[in-house]
Order: C-alpha cells, then structure tokens, then sequence
C-alpha cells in the first residue's frame, strides 16, 4: 500500500524527471483539471476540489516520511492535484493554460501569504503553498476570462 501512495505522490514517475519535476508532475493534474471543467455544476466542481486537496496532504505527508527530507521536490501529488482549482467556474480550454502556467508561477515564486507558509511541515505544509497558488490563479483566471467573455 505504501509503494502505491509513493507512485501516486511522484505523479507515476513524472517528479523523478531530472528537469522541473513540479512543472513536469503538474502535467498529470492536466486531465483532472479538464474534467473538472466538464462538471456543470460549480460547487461541485468546488467539492471535487477540495477532495482533491485534501488527498493530496496524507498523500504527501506519508511519501515524505518514506522518502525523507523535508518536502522533497520528487512529490508532486500538491502540484497535480491542487491544479484543478485554477479552472472553477471556468469554459475556456484557454483558462487550463493559464491556469497551469500561472499555478507554477505562483508555486515556484511563493509571494506572501505563500512564503510565510514554508515553515509548516508534514503532508499540510507540502499542499498548502500549492493550494494557495492555485486560488490567486483562480482569481487571476476570473479576472482575465472575465473581461474576454
């Protein structure tokens, strides 16, 4: 069972990529955000989500544990599975874009709030920087997919 949460968490093998491992494992949330967008019901969308997210933090928190160190870049499973927050409430494949490159701008860059949020350990600290990189991308994606449509 530990093995299956590791491969779950590595993103099936897509955060051992020696290149950008969290861009490249936050490839594998692609398909769950697409089929969020497919949902027509926004606070379902937003309950598949947060499902999503919580999932994510044991997930985390146990494969840190067997890999070691304290959020090792090789977990990917924050990346991926807080992608689909980008695209709540949103038609646009346009907004999937956006939403992962801004998603990784936000994770990578850690602005405040997110920065702060670094010191918390465990499989919460791993999920939450990510979780709120997803929301401002979600704000950004309104507000850009707003005033085109």
């Amino acid at each position: 069972m530990k093995s299956l949460i590791k491969w779950i968490a590595v993103g099936f093998g897509t955060g051992w990529s020696p290149v950008m491992p969290g861009t490249v494992g936050t490839l594998v949330g692609l398909p769950l955000a697409w089929g969020v967008m497919q949902v027509p019901n926004i606070a379902v969308q937003a309950a598949i989500c947060i499902v999503m997210t919580l999932l994510a933090i044991p997930i985390c928190g146990v494969a840190e544990k067997m890999i070691g160190g304290k959020d090792p870049g090789c977990i990917v499973a924050d990346e991926y599975l807080t992608l689909p927050i980008t695209v709540i409430g949103l038609a646009s494949p346009w907004a999937l874009l956006s939403g992962f490159v801004l998603h990784r701008i936000f994770d990578i860059t850690k602005p405040p709030p997110i920065k702060q949020l670094q010191h918390i350990h465990g499989g919460f600290g791993i999920t939450i920087d990510d979780f709120l990189a997803a929301l401002i991308a979600l704000g950004l994606n309104h507000l850009i997919f707003g005033m085109i449509g």
